[in-house]
């Protein structure tokens, strides 16, 4: 009888050892995936830290997907993804939604960028005023000549209305203004900069971190987008960069070493090198 016991007493315990152990796997294998998802903007930067979290942690994945801010939240609320890259705050109606989920989502700013009105390196336009770059999108100006340069009629490119880069130039330079009907759409910071730097006649705006000497940046106001510039705050088209997480990540967590890693002198490097502004500048 005691042995018959004994041998019912063993097997449940082997039966709770290899349960913890399935457990404790599931939780390590849950652990060493983290998906990243949202805006083209941040996609660098994401991309990059993702690079350098799987060489320091064999194992780890870290999936990044760049289509869009609105997507980043949407993915955030859904639970879809476990960190949402945005280059605009959340909206009020992605904040109810997520709040309806039962979570509050929890902004971290990564990094600075200055949303950048760019032309072909061959248009002689040096400096834009909002008050004309209004007019140019909204489709009051239509010929380059009018403005002072060559006579060609302006190609227009904006980010499509899911962009948090369009959310940012639709509020600092349109103040709101509708784009006018010549507007071609474009659903990334590469597709922009392809566009733009391939068609003589265009004007298009870019993250600061895709500006190279394939486009050219003009000033807006008479002033140039740099790091000084937007760390003063008198480039009038900045804005700060966020990754979002579904509440405060767990301390010691993949999630929250990824969101903070921008605090540490490798993050900062790399978001230097990547053309952006580490916030620790300000």
């Amino acid at each position: 009888m005691r042995t018959r016991l004994a041998w019912k007493v063993a097997a449940l315990v082997g039966l709770m050892l290899v349960a913890g152990t399935l457990a404790t796997a599931a939780q390590a294998a849950e652990k060493q995936t983290l998906l990243v998802q949202g805006s083209t903007t941040v996609g660098p930067i994401a991309d990059a830290f993702a690079e350098a979290f799987m060489r320091k942690r064999p194992g780890l994945s870290v999936t990044v997907k760049k289509t869009g801010s609105g997507d980043g939240a949407k993915g955030l609320v859904d639970e879809q993804c476990d960190v949402a890259t945005m280059s605009r705050f959340m909206k009020d109606k992605e904040y109810k939604a997520a709040v309806e989920k039962g979570f509050l989502p929890v902004a971290h700013t990564v990094a600075m960028d200055g949303v950048t009105i760019v032309v072909h390196p061959s248009n002689p336009m040096k400096n834009l005023t909002t008050a004309q770059a209004q007019a140019l999108f909204s489709g009051a100006i239509i010929n380059w000549k009018e403005l002072g340069g060559p006579d060609r009629k302006i190609v227009l490119y904006s980010r499509d209305t899911s962009s948090g880069t369009y959310e940012t130039f639709h509020g600092l330079v349109m103040g709101g203004k509708k784009m006018g009907s010549a507007v071609e759409y474009v659903a990334s910071n590469p597709d922009m900069h392809k566009h733009v730097s391939t068609t003589q006649a265009a004007i298009g705006y870019l993250g600061l971190g895709f500006v190279d000497e394939k486009v050219k940046a003009l000033k807006v106001n008479g002033v140039a987008p740099t790091s000084r510039s937007i760390t003063s705050g008198t480039y009038p088209v900045a804005r700060p960069l966020f990754m979002f997480t579904a509440g405060y990540p767990k301390l010691g967590s993949v999630a929250h070493a990824f969101v903070t890693f921008h605090l540490s002198e490798e993050g900062q490097e790399i978001i230097e090198t990547k053309g952006f502004i580490p916030v620790t500048n300000y």
